[in-house]
């Protein structure tokens, strides 16, 4: 049994794949930010310094992308 089960994930691993890069792809074609790959650059170039929590990255990453914040005005692009 645990043998299928390798042999069926190791047939789904470049499908997964796939799919996680085809998903990444679309989200940076809409401007949506990874906070993955953020959190992994900050922890690999930057070992001294705390990665944002996901909720924080994604309001900054919407704040510079729509101009939000204190005393700013809306912006389109």
């Amino acid at each position: 049994m645990r043998q299928a089960l390798a042999s069926v994930r190791m047939k789904l691993d470049p499908l997964v794949c796939a799919c996680r890069m085809a998903r990444q792809t679309a989200h940076l074609m809409v401007g949506l930010q990874d906070y993955d790959a953020y959190a992994a650059h900050v922890r690999a170039t930057h070992p001294d310094v705390e990665p944002m929590d996901r909720a924080t990255f994604y309001r900054q990453a919407t704040d510079r992308r729509y101009g939000g914040g204190p005393g700013s005005a809306f912006r389109c692009c």
